[in-house]
């Protein structure tokens, strides 16, 4: 059984995502994807755009270690769900993150609609950056 520290998770997906690595660290564990993100405050909005409907596809499962987090379903009547330090929280795919202060937080995703996000994010980064990998 694979064991770890939220810390110790590999950077950026264990080299799969490398541009993705600074405040972002995980690894696939059957076919769920555990990571642990370190980033705020930031409005993760915009970095959904050209994903399904410009919204992010995974479901999350995690825990706020410390910070704030808000998850936002547009074009929905879902109200906003909103995590802070010490709240276990689901949010449903679907949606956009703001990270409302500087948060870490551990995540229990499905590997493959997290991938989908990761891919893409690492895509703008690489459009961005294009010499750095």
């Amino acid at each position: 059984m694979p064991v770890s520290k939220p810390s110790e998770l590999p950077a950026g997906g264990d080299g799969r995502w490398p541009l993705s690595s600074v405040g972002f660290r995980s690894v696939q564990w059957g076919d769920m994807e555990v990571g642990f993100t370190a980033a705020g405050p930031i409005d993760c909005t915009p970095g959904y755009k050209g994903l399904p409907n410009d919204l992010c596809p995974c479901a999350h499962y995690g825990y706020v270690f410390k910070g704030k987090l808000r998850c936002v379903y547009p074009g929905s009547d879902k109200p906003d769900e909103v995590a802070e330090a010490g709240d276990v929280y689901f949010f449903e795919a679907n949606h956009t993150l703001i990270y409302e202060e500087a948060s870490e937080v551990l995540e229990i995703n499905p590997a493959k609609p997290l991938q989908q996000v990761m891919d893409h994010f690492e895509g703008m980064a690489k459009a961005l950056y294009p010499t750095a990998d």
